[in-house]
């Protein structure tokens, strides 16, 4: 195989698992519920914002990963869990509303910037994208020559930042789509979507709590 094929099948196999693990039409739910109230300007500043923050966590998964783990005595089964239980309350809120059942509000509705936490982390940037990223990283870090290692990061570089466009581009029709789907459509999706991320959010955790048991 040339160069630049295995070049072009890090590229494909790294766009995949990025698109599979951030899942950008899950976002949509997310983030009409998120920008109500805001103005269509502040709503592209979100968007745009959110990706940016996405694409520089997962650059820095991909370039020092592994670094930042052992540098904390991090295990993946931490952070899956870590990551898992902030999924899992992320969609409680959005199954359940605003308000807890002792009527603390669980989402601040008086902020003005969710770009970096909850969208781009964990929604987009979640635990699972960056554990497939370190596992990438530790991939190129095995190539025997400088060349391959820096065409391979090229490669997966270019397939994060096109994962992110697919994300902006969800997000940016997030109005389109609501409007399509109704008031009640849209309320109905953010339920079941919030289902879906505490279920997600439990299958991370018991991931984790194996991964962490057995010293992986």
């Amino acid at each position: 195989m040339s160069l630049d094929f295995l070049h072009l099948d890090f590229f494909l196999a790294g766009l995949a698992s990025l698109l599979v693990m951030t899942n950008p039409p899950s976002k949509i739910p997310l983030f009409i519920s998120l920008t109500q109230g805001m103005d269509e300007k502040h709503r592209k500043s979100q968007a745009l914002w959110s990706c940016i923050y996405a694409a520089i966590i997962m650059f820095i998964s991909l370039l020092a990963g592994n670094l930042l783990l052992a540098a904390f005595g991090i295990s993946y089964g931490a952070l899956r869990i870590a990551g898992g239980f902030v999924v899992a309350v992320i969609g409680y809120r959005m199954l359940f509303g605003e308000a807890s059942p002792n009527k603390a509000p669980l989402v601040r509705r008086d902020r003005e910037d969710y770009a970096f936490f909850p969208i781009a982390m964990p929604m987009i940037s979640g635990p699972g994208t960056m554990a497939v990223l370190i596992g990438f990283s530790t991939e190129i870090a095995e190539f025997p020559t400088l060349q391959d290692q820096v065409g391979t990061f090229f490669m997966m570089t270019l397939a994060i930042i096109f994962c992110c466009m697919v994300c902006w581009l969800m997000m940016r029709s997030a109005n389109y789509c609501a409007k399509i789907m109704g008031s009640s459509g849209t309320v109905v999706l953010s339920k079941v979507m919030g289902f879906l991320l505490i279920c997600i959010g439990v299958q991370f955790l018991g991931s984790g709590i194996r991964t962490f048991m057995t010293g992986a």
